[in-house]
Parts: C-alpha cells; sequence; structure tokens
C-alpha cells in the first residue's frame, strides 16, 4: 500500500497506524483487510494464536476471528483445513485490482 491508500485509512488509524475501527464502506473495508494482510511475512506460517497476536497488535478492536475470516474469504490468506495454520497468500494482488475483484 502506499501512501496514497493510506491516507484513505488514516480516519481509522491512530498514531501507530494500528486501526481503530473497521471502515463502514465496503471499498474501505476490503483496504482495511489488504492492510492487514501486508502485516504477514511471505512464506511464514502462523498459528492461530500468532495471527490473532498480529491482528491485535495492528487493530485497537477485539474482533480477529472476523479478521481472520474475512482475509481467508477475501483470499488474502490461507489456513489448512483445521484452522491449524494460516499464511499469507503467495503473491497479493496489487491493491487497486484486488479491489476491483470485489467492488
Amino acid at each position: 500500500m502506499n501512501g496514497e491508500d493510506i491516507r484513505e485509512l488514516q480516519p481509522f488509524m491512530n498514531e501507530n497506524m494500528q486501526l481503530t475501527a473497521l471502515p463502514a464502506k465496503y471499498k474501505k473495508k476490503l483496504m482495511a483487510y489488504y492492510y492487514l494482510a501486508t502485516k504477514l511475512e511471505d512464506g511464514k506460517k502462523y498459528t492461530e494464536a500468532e495471527i490473532n497476536d498480529i491482528l491485535h497488535h495492528w487493530t485497537t478492536f477485539d474482533d480477529p476471528a472476523t479478521l481472520r475470516r474475512e482475509m481467508y474469504n477475501k483470499h488474502l490468506m490461507d489456513r489448512t483445513n483445521d484452522c491449524k495454520q494460516y499464511w499469507k497468500e503467495a503473491e497479493l494482488p496489487a491493491l487497486g485490482a484486488f479491489l476491483a475483484k470485489y467492488v
């Protein structure tokens, strides 16, 4: 995400770049999910607890289950069938292509 993209999320962020709420508008909500996906390391497998820790670090509201589910549903993150391991999709599309797919 570039600076212009981040500026669109600024009203929903604090000084530590943490999301303080999910935007109501769908496009900005998608941008928030994308922003959180960029916080995951490429090629690293995470446990559910580790994903929750990352989401807690980058948000100030407590809803990791919704965030995990939406990031998975939007193909930003994948997981094993038993939900014991999660990982960022191998290559995230450019933000514009991602938004175009869902908006």
